[in-house]
């Protein structure tokens, strides 16, 4: 491996600037990564490319040797991962060792007897310590909740999304792990997420979305912000190939 490494507290420390995504176009708009610790929101409607993304931001990560999680709250493990292995950058080892988890969440509320259609403010509090003590104990530096929005489903009240929020992304921070929430939103429409909560808490948001042209429905990709980072606001084309996984360009304005 080609990184340098440090011992903090017992721990091997494998980084100290920015979290670079490994998205060549993604880390020149940050100015070299997302600030380590941040909590990033990445709304976009159904079939926009955000599991896609977040895999790869995952996999980046884990390849560089730091250790990754995802966890899943709509899609079984078994079609994720099935679904991965069309794309050239997965690896199959990086889960198998371990530096990539992948979790259902759904299993994790059932283990711990919590009611699978609302959670009350204990329900919350119980679950916010199991993820906080699995990131600890794994040492987890990168992380994934594919979608917040099935979580705040559950939370029943915007207090309970904004204080479980919060305190999910204050902890992570803590712990100067990185993480990505895909939100849930229709399609063609300008909103970050269903509850018009998450998007005050979050450090960033990178936007998803799609236009159509001349009959063809176009991925689109935006940073709208980043604290701490002198970013662009540009609107890119997404493209999602098997060989390279997200491919960003600058977006083309119609000359109709």
């Amino acid at each position: 491996m080609n990184y340098e490494t440090e011992v903090v507290d017992g721990r091997v420390a494998t980084e100290n600037g920015p979290c670079k995504t490994g998205i060549e176009e993604l880390d020149k708009g940050l100015g070299g990564g997302i600030s380590l610790g941040s909590a990033v929101l990445m709304p976009g409607s159904s079939g926009s490319g955000k599991t896609t993304l977040c895999m790869q931001f995952l996999i980046n990560g884990a390849k560089q040797g730091k250790r990754g999680i995802f966890f899943t709250a709509t899609e079984p493990l078994f079609k994720l991962t099935k679904n991965m292995e069309g794309f050239s950058f997965y690896d199959k080892k990086l889960i198998e060792s371990g530096m990539i988890n992948l979790i259902d969440l759904r299993i994790i509320s059932e283990r711990l007897g919590l009611d699978m259609e609302k959670y009350t403010a204990e329900d919350a509090s119980a679950l916010l310590d199991v993820l906080r003590d699995i990131v600890d104990e794994l040492d987890v530096k990168r992380l994934v909740i594919d979608s917040v929005t099935a979580l705040c489903y559950r939370l029943q009240t915007k207090e309970m999304i904004r204080d479980f929020v919060f305190k999910l992304g204050s902890s992570l921070a803590a712990m100067n792990c990185t993480s990505i929430f895909t939100s849930e939103v229709p399609p063609q429409v300008f909103q970050y997420s269903q509850y018009g909560v998450e998007e005050f808490i979050a450090d960033g948001i990178i936007m998803l979305g799609d236009i159509e042209r001349k009959g063809d429905l176009i991925r689109t990709f935006q940073i709208i912000k980043m604290r701490g980072i002198a970013h662009h606001r540009t609107k890119f084309a997404m493209n999602i190939s098997s060989k390279n996984g997200i491919e960003l360009a600058p977006l083309l304005k119609s000359q109709e």
